[in-house]
């Protein structure tokens, strides 16, 4: 009766997920979360553009003053900072309550020089750890948040050659202090077997610089089935993915989430289109 009674007071207690966005702007991130959850956590319509807000010139007659701003322009675009911004919600489906927590990296890999540019979310990551250590070492254990990130989506520009320096170099930062998901932002602009192909040259990329991705945990108890499901789970990542709140209608008629084109439409939860589904 033991698991039954920790199944019970977990639903009533809720569960708690906090995740990670990483990549560059205009991969379709917030897209991308307001798809998986189906719920409108960012506006699309409403996006904060912080960039380029401190850098109005003011005219002026004096020459030497406007080429200090113009240079104080420049050095502000070279020397964008990564923020961290944090959305919170509560979701409930089939009487279980969720907590959900994405925290957001405006900024990363947006600068020209992106040296140290995953420091902030590096440090980010354990500052939330030491919050749990330091409440898990009080004496009043009973209420303790569980603050620290879960899981960290990567999302990878659809190059379709390779993986840049910053992301790799970000993905050896990252993966041992959390659970490291990649996906391939925007794949609908590669072909199927483009899409093979880069994932072949990420996964070698990855091994040889001996990342570790999250893998689904397999229990002794599993039948073969799940095993068989987390197996295939394992091995579609990176996931290809693409995003869309829209509701677009396909030439037979049906009502799907999905982006239209000139050649046709692309549905966000098809398994054949991409890897959204998994």
């Amino acid at each position: 009766n033991l698991p039954k009674q920790w199944h019970r007071k977990s639903i009533r207690r809720g569960f708690n997920l906090n995740l990670l966005c990483v990549g560059q702007k205009g991969l379709g991130k917030s897209t991308l979360i307001n798809t998986l959850f189906n719920k409108e956590l960012y506006d699309l319509n409403n996006e904060p553009t912080k960039e380029l807000a401190n850098l109005k010139l003011e005219d002026t007659e004096d020459e030497n003053i406007e080429g200090e701003e113009e240079g104080e322009e420049a050095k502000a675009l070279n020397d964008v900072k990564v923020n961290i911004q944090t959305v919170s919600t509560q979701i409930e489906e089939n009487g279980v309550s969720l907590k959900l927590t994405v925290i957001d990296a405006p900024g990363f890999g947006d600068a020209i020089d992106n040296t140290d540019s995953w420091k902030p979310i590096v440090d980010e990551i354990c500052s939330r750890f030491d919050q749990y250590l330091d409440a898990e070492n009080k004496i009043n254990r009973t209420a303790i948040e569980d603050n620290r990130i879960h899981a960290c989506l990567y999302f990878i520009e659809p190059t379709g050659h390779s993986l840049k320096p910053l992301d790799l170099e970000f993905c050896k930062q990252i993966h041992e202090k959390c659970n490291l998901i990649p996906v391939i932002a925007k794949s609908d602009i590669l072909t199927d077997e483009e899409i093979a192909e880069f994932k072949q040259t990420i996964k070698k990329q990855l091994d040889e610089a001996n990342v570790t991705l999250f893998e689904p945990p397999q229990y002794t108890i599993d039948d073969q089935e799940t095993s068989e499901a987390s197996k295939q789970l394992f091995h579609k990542v990176p996931f290809a993915v693409v995003g869309s709140t829209d509701i677009v209608t396909t030439p037979d008629g049906r009502a799907v989430r999905g982006r239209s084109y000139p050649w046709g439409v692309i549905e966000v939860d098809n398994e054949s289109h991409s890897d959204f589904v998994h």
